[in-house]
């Protein structure tokens, strides 16, 4: 018989304890804003900050000796899975105690959204719930959007915590970038080059008009690419500068940060030979202009406008971030089907992007080129080919087998939605939404609409779904497998 993995359990529940520490933190930042604003929220986030961060002291306090301080694999696996549930549990805090989202459900769903950058929201009228939790709410995008795991690998070291396992559970993308020898140095970088694009991106909407609150709000929503909003028609009331600025920012939020990196370091070439990179710029140029085109053609709409929409609503869908400034579904049908084609795109590795990920994508598409030129020659050997080195059949099997577990997960999660009750417009549009961490779908969960009419299982189902999306399928399936926990 076999035997069960010797996991260390209290590792586990001290590092989360860290994590519900830092989390809490966090609840506490929205205080200022609630009392600028005069709100009557500052009692509910300071109570929620105190609650988290108390709970967080306990585990960590309580599970302060452990013999093996290194994280396994299957450490790693279990801490990147329960950190994100465990948070969003205590994260409905500000919700329930505000009174804002007093349903459980609601504030778990509303709360998951949010750390998983889906962006997915049953507020009906944001503009009416108060500053200081609408700040809570922008800020588990900012969180989930680089990863409190990765914020995690960078202080872990200080505790005597190695995190190497953490990094590549947690980081999107099939293999994880690393900028320095030292998996610690990585995370601080990254963290680090997230902090500025997104403070630079909330000083220049504030030059565009946009206050304080606001600036960072949408800073937050976009790095992460996340979604939500302080207004309900979204971005849409906003002038076209700041929605160009959204736009650009949202491009940078959908790139892999190790690009950045080298942008930063002036090492520019490099950006444009990554062949993913220059796919990803490809595939939202092709689209825009077709889009763009359809509209003036059909509509007779002004071309900028035409083509601001355009690129705003085809940005937002690659990237999953799920800003909206015009309804796509009240485009052409070909138009809104082309939109929902994006949804299965995805933003770049390493990147706050959600979604199946460019580089899949177009390794799928050369390994089946490369398929057709091995009919022909069955003897010959032709690698697949990525910035000009060979990949090998190792990644192409996992990119194959991401994609068929995707594609079944996606067809059983409609299948589920419309037992539900749901059309089946519906039933797909929330469900490439939610495993896509995209927000706004189609039919009844499009653009502008929201999931609050959606059954208290659905949004249970579908808030799986996200956590499934935003640890790209493999890191939360793997803990189901009776495998995981045998030697």
């Amino acid at each position: 018989m076999s035997k069960r993995a010797d996991i260390n359990y209290k590792l586990v529940l001290r590092i989360i304890g860290f994590l519900l520490m830092v989390e809490g933190g966090f609840m506490f930042l929205g205080i200022p804003f609630s009392l600028y604003y005069c709100g009557n929220t500052c009692l509910s986030l300071l109570y929620s900050g105190l609650i988290t961060c108390g709970a967080g002291t306990l585990l960590f306090v309580t599970f302060k000796q452990n013999s093996n301080k290194n994280i396994g694999k299957r450490e790693g696996y279990i801490i990147v899975t329960f950190t994100w549930v465990v948070t969003s549990f205590f994260g409905i805090l500000p919700f329930i105690l505000s009174g804002v989202i007093p349903d459980f459900t609601d504030a778990f769903f509303e709360t998951i959204s949010g750390f998983t950058t889906t962006g997915a929201s049953i507020l009906t009228d944001i503009e009416s719930v108060p500053k200081g939790i609408l700040f809570w709410r922008s800020t588990t995008h900012w969180i989930g959007g680089m990863g409190i795991i990765v914020l995690s690998v960078a202080i872990l070291p200080v505790l005597g915590i190695g995190g190497i396992q953490l990094f590549v559970a947690e980081m999107p993308g099939p293999t994880p970038d690393k900028l320095h020898p030292r998996i610690t140095q990585t995370a601080k970088r990254l963290w680090g080059i997230y902090v500025l694009f997104t403070f630079i991106e909330a000083g220049l909407l504030m030059l565009g008009g946009m206050n304080l609150f606001d600036a960072l709000c949408h800073a937050f929503g976009t790095m992460a690419t996340g979604g939500f909003s302080t207004q309900n028609d979204s971005i849409a009331g906003f002038s076209p500068y700041i929605q160009y600025v959204i736009i650009f920012f949202m491009i940078i939020a959908g790139t892999n940060f190790t690009l950045h990196y080298f942008v930063l370091h002036g090492r520019l070439k490099k950006v444009w030979q990554n062949e993913e990179y220059r796919y990803y710029i490809y595939l939202i140029g092709l689209a825009t202009v077709i889009i763009t085109a359809s509209i003036i053609i059909i509509t007779n709409k002004e071309f900028e406008q035409s083509f601001r929409d355009s690129l705003f609503m085809v940005v937002s869908i690659i990237t999953t971030t799920g800003y909206v400034t015009s309804d796509y579904l009240l485009w052409p049908g070909m138009l809104w089907f082309i939109i929902f084609l994006l949804m299965f795109v995805g933003g770049s590795a390493g990147s706050t992007g959600g979604g199946m990920k460019v580089i899949r994508q177009l390794l799928l598409l050369k390994n089946s080129g490369q398929e057709l030129k091995r009919l022909l020659h069955p003897q010959a050997i032709i690698p697949v080919r990525f910035n000009r080195k060979s990949v090998s059949r190792d990644i192409i099997f996992k990119v194959m087998a991401f994609f068929l577990i995707y594609m079944i997960v996606f067809a059983a999660g409609t299948l589920v939605m419309s037992i539900l009750g749901l059309d089946f417009q519906s039933a797909i549009g929330a469900t490439a939404a939610s495993l896509g961490n995209i927000g706004p779908g189609i039919g009844s969960v499009g653009p502008v609409e929201n999931y609050a009419n959606i059954p208290d299982f659905g949004k249970w189902f579908l808030s799986f779904l996200m956590l499934l999306g935003r640890l790209e399928l493999f890191t939360v399936l793997i803990i189901f497998t009776p495998v995981f926990w045998k030697k």
